[in-house]
């Protein structure tokens, strides 16, 4: 039952989806966030499918979230501090399109949000290169299978999770400490 609680949808990609999952995860006032794919001409693309790049989606998270807990702006602050929106279809090691920087926006308040945050955080001049996150309109969004959820807390132990993923949680943890649930 409802009890008049109601949830935002944002959907993000910032490179590995695994990496923005385990972030928001953590993150006070989200419900949920699952792991999949958008951006693309595939209908119910597989993993891999999309690792090969020519389905032209980009791994994305869904983030369903309280807005009087927490805000779309907040939620793409925690976003922009968490992944490197300068690089062109990279995350680190992870090369090509379906690694690039995208807010999928929902609505046109969305877009809004997302297009004055970008032109603020380009004025602020916080990293060396131009921010290329693209801001589009989401089309359809397709889970992950079901051993790509909660990635991060079900495979801590693999070492692209400690090598990867956990510099990314520990910096979250200690920049947003405040926004953690």
């Amino acid at each position: 039952m409802n009890q008049g609680v109601s949830l935002e949808v944002a959907t993000l990609a910032g490179g590995c989806f695994w990496c923005i999952e385990a972030v928001f995860r953590e993150v006070d006032g989200v419900e949920n966030v699952v792991s999949g794919y958008t951006g693309g001409a595939t209908v119910n693309p597989t993993y891999q499918q999309v690792c090969t790049g020519n389905t032209g989606h980009a791994e994305a998270v869904q983030v369903s979230f309280k807005p009087s807990k927490i805000s779309y702006r907040e939620i793409l602050e925690i976003f922009f501090s968490v992944h490197d929106p300068t690089t062109l279809n990279r995350q680190d090691a992870d090369t090509g399109t379906q690694y690039r920087s995208a807010v999928f926006y929902h609505n046109e308040k969305q877009k809004a949000v997302a297009e004055e945050l970008i032109g603020e955080l380009s004025k602020a001049n916080i990293w060396e290169n131009l921010i290329v996150t693209q801001i589009l309109p989401l089309d359809t969004f397709y889970p992950a299978d079901g051993s790509h959820q909660e990635y991060f807390s079900r495979h801590p132990e693999q070492a692209y999770c400690q090598l990867v993923i956990s510099p990314k949680v520990s910096k979250f943890r200690k920049q947003w400490a405040k926004r953690i649930g």
